[in-house]
């Protein structure tokens, strides 16, 4: 019998995940725009495959709840701040979807600190489908300052920060129903 801590296939894909950010950061860096990408789509499919593997075969646990969501923002994450730092995407942009992530990131800290699950909801898996999405078409756009790219990114930074303020009402609903009544004054 597997213990909820031992390294499960799910979680090896997330740990793989985690160890592919390095060398996206260097390709990407580098120029080299074919392996980053390959890097990068190779790494999101382990995303989609560990979540439905831990889900489908009952192995979902503490360390793949906590670390499945710290690879994606890594990954994510990295990606953007490259493609800023080489000049495919404005900073501002950047600043917006990074304050984006560590916000949701402490809300969940604190929401499981007092006993609530704020998972992912269909909107947070829609902003990290877009936002795969922009950085693939910013790593192989001829001209990342053309209109449509621009307008894939605004979508992107909308969708991301639309996505950030449900999690803050998810939260502050559930936290609302945790605060018991005031008693009626007497």
């Amino acid at each position: 019998m597997r213990r909820s801590g031992d390294l499960n296939l799910p979680n090896c894909l997330t740990v793989g995940r985690m160890c592919l950010t390095p060398a996206l950061v260097i390709l990407l860096v580098g120029d080299a725009w074919g392996p980053a990408l390959a890097v990068f789509l190779a790494a999101m499919v382990t995303d989609a495959l560990d979540g439905y593997l831990a889900r489908s075969r009952g192995l979902v646990t503490d360390f793949g709840k906590l670390m499945d969501p710290i690879a994606d923002k890594l990954l994510i994450g990295s990606a953007f701040v490259c493609l800023a730092a080489i000049d495919r995407i404005d900073p501002w942009a950047v600043a917006l979807i990074l304050t984006r992530e560590a916000a949701v990131s402490g809300i969940r800290l604190v929401a499981r600190r007092q006993g609530m699950d704020i998972s992912a909801n269909r909107l947070g898996k829609a902003k990290t489908t877009i936002q795969t999405v922009a950085i693939v078409v910013l790593i192989v756009a001829s001209d990342p300052s053309a209109a449509w790219v621009q307008a894939l990114v605004g979508l992107t930074v909308a969708i991301t920060v639309v996505s950030g303020l449900a999690y803050a009402v998810n939260y502050l609903g559930g936290r609302r129903e945790l605060v018991p009544p005031a008693s009626p004054a007497g």
